[in-house]
């Protein structure tokens, strides 16, 4: 009885979220391609892969240096 109780509550949770997602707004995926390419080239000029970094220390992905003692 418990086991069927369990299942019940379960299945009512995955009708709740299958309704959440059926409610959400959906674009058609040309639209989206084109937000994204309108949103790149809109903020190329700050992107610091393809401009580089303002100085090495702004730099996240330099080497870090290492100390070698003998």
């Amino acid at each position: 009885m418990d086991m069927m109780i369990s299942n019940l509550h379960q299945q009512r949770q995955v009708t709740e979220q299958l309704r959440r997602e059926a409610a959400i707004r959906r674009i058609n995926v040309s639209q989206a391609v084109e937000d994204i390419v309108r949103y790149i080239n809109d903020h190329q000029q700050e992107d610091c892969l393809l401009v580089g970094f303002s100085s090495q220390k702004a730099n996240p992905f330099r080497e870090k240096s290492s100390c070698i003692l003998f």
